[in-house]
């Protein structure tokens, strides 16, 4: 264990102690555990995906690749994402920041673990179901990660019970939500007001709300999926008078504001990053923070963009068309406020600053080509091409699991009571942020020539851009084996982690590292903003 005397590592030990635990930084390490196991079982899937892809014709059959590809969408949208900020960092830290003991529901937070572990029980179940197409014995969902009917109607079992695990593990998330929401509103520290907040909960306060919203009509969708399935009532089956487009509609008003679940919390940690390691209060604090709300509103609101080709009307169009772009309204608030934080900032290029740099790179870059996808005549272009996933994961990939490290390292002394090594973490996001370049800049040229998305295999006069793009596909996978090896090597035989290593203002480093199981010996006083940098 980590640290000398009391804390919550150590507070109490056995299995059973952990598993039942209703401290709110032993289940976010619960969640850690457990959505680092989902993230390496999806970045597999992407190996194998990269793998059928590197050369033209045929390395594994077509079923077998939309398997591959199926799982790699569900597990890393659902199990890996959409949880990894809130569940993991949100769980761990917030509490601390706003001065509070644990959060408002204990109870409900070891509650929500549980729903994701059933969700994600389902979810490797499915594996087993269906038509075998490995081994005799693996079959699984095979409709892609967005579960359109009617495909996922007519060949059922896996795929049921595929979409049906994203919804029981919906109720992860749900409950995280109501809970942050509380937590936030219930039990800041004396003088905490909402606007003295740090940032970082500003953002996941915003993502609350829209995890209490937007999951319940996913969580619909799936048992109206079931229910057509089981008793042939038509909802989107058109032979049994239902509509498929129907589907899409209640699938993206839940899916687009997703998107935000996943990059609103990488926001907060940018946040908190830059403002740490230029040694500068923030830019603009208000404007970062309502610009969260801003985009947690807007973000119901547009998710007719995924369908300008299913043949809604030319003004529906047009509405979310112009919409869509006011979402980058928020957005570039935000880009612009972190970069005046950097001008004359005192700037420590640590990890976790690298990282931090790298997400504003890489999700200006997703950012920007979201402009094309927005506007119908380029979008109809570009729509199931490879431009799409290209910018999917410059927004998702590039910049929420980009934050994810950046908020791992910058918390990690705080988290385990131990530091990292430096030069390691750094050699890691060099091939991290090199391989991801590699491998998705080269789509975004695929898909302006043409190549369609989810095909297994394709036109040789694409093959050169997708064998680059598999190379780079690898250097990824092994920074994050670099990664993995700086976490394990940190916690078994890092030096004592002081109570705030980065110089940072905001509560949580002012208590041990680790921090104690109630968190605070005195619930403190707060007379001032969080980035008061002198």
């Amino acid at each position: 264990m980590a640290g000398a005397g009391s804390n919550y590592l150590n507070h109490e030990k056995g299995i059973m102690s952990w598993l039942t635990s209703r401290d709110h930084k032993r289940i976010g390490l619960l969640y850690f555990y457990t959505v680092g196991f989902f993230f390496l079982l999806g970045g597999i899937f992407a190996m194998l995906i990269r793998t059928e892809l590197f050369s033209a014709g045929m390395q594994f059959t077509p079923e077998l690749y939309n398997r591959f590809m199926t799982y790699h969408g569900v597990i890393m949208v659902f199990f890996v994402i959409i949880p990894g900020i809130p569940a993991i960092l949100g769980n761990i830290i917030m509490p601390l920041q706003i001065g509070a003991r644990d959060v408002a529901f204990p109870l409900v937070n070891l509650m929500s673990w549980y729903c994701y572990i059933a969700g994600a029980a389902l979810g490797v179940a499915s594996l087993f179901m269906g038509e075998t197409v490995l081994w005799g014995i693996f079959g699984g969902a095979d409709t892609g990660w967005t579960f359109y009917t009617p495909y996922s109607i007519k060949f059922s079992a896996a795929n049921i019970t595929a979409a049906f695990a994203a919804f029981v593990a919906g109720f992860s998330s749900i409950l995280t939500g109501v809970n942050f929401v509380a937590t936030v509103h219930k039990l800041r520290c004396p003088g905490m007001t909402m606007n003295r907040i740090p940032l970082f909960v500003w953002a996941l306060y915003a993502t609350a709300i829209l995890q209490v919203l937007a999951t319940p009509v996913v969580g619909i969708t799936v048992a109206l999926l079931a229910m057509e399935n089981i008793f042939g009532i038509g909802f989107f089956d058109p032979e049994l008078g239902g509509d498929p487009v129907l589907f899409q509609h209640f699938f993206w008003f839940y899916s687009h504001p997703a998107v935000y679940i996943m990059i609103l919390p990488a926001m907060g940690v940018i946040s908190e990053l830059i403002t740490a390691f230029s040694k500068k209060t923030i830019f603009g604090y208000t404007a970062i923070a309502y610009s969260s709300l801003a985009i947690a509103g807007v973000s119901f609101l547009v998710w007719g963009h995924h369908m300008y080709v299913s043949s809604q009307s030319e003004i529906a169009g047009l509405v979310f068309s112009i919409l869509t772009m006011f979402v980058g309204v928020p957005t570039a608030i935000k880009l612009f406020n972190w970069l005046a934080t950097l001008y004359k900032g005192s700037i420590q290029m640590q990890s976790p600053m690298l990282y931090a740099l790298g997400f504003l790179f890489i999700f200006t870059i997703g950012g920007v080509t979201g402009i094309f996808l927005a506007t119908i005549a380029t979008d109809v272009h570009f729509h199931d091409t490879y431009f799409v996933v290209a910018h999917f994961h410059y927004v998702m990939v590039g910049g929420t699991l980009m934050a994810i490290m950046g908020g791992a390292l910058y918390w990690f002394p705080k988290i385990t009571g131990k530091m990292f090594n430096e030069s390691i973490a750094r050699m890691s996001f060099v091939f991290i942020f090199v391989g991801f370049n590699v491998t998705f800049f080269p789509q975004f040229i695929l898909g302006a020539m043409g190549m369609p998305r989810r095909y297994a295999d394709y036109l040789p006069a694409f093959e050169s851009l997708n064998r680059i793009s598999s190379l780079g596909s690898y250097v990824i996978g092994f920074g994050f084996i670099i990664a993995l090896y700086v976490f394990i090597n940190g916690w078994r035989k890092g030096a004592p982690a002081p109570a705030n290593p980065w110089g940072a203002k905001t509560l949580e480093w002012t208590v041990p590292s680790p921090p104690p199981h109630e968190n605070f010996d005195k619930i403190p006083t707060v007379t001032a903003g969080p980035y008061e940098y002198r």
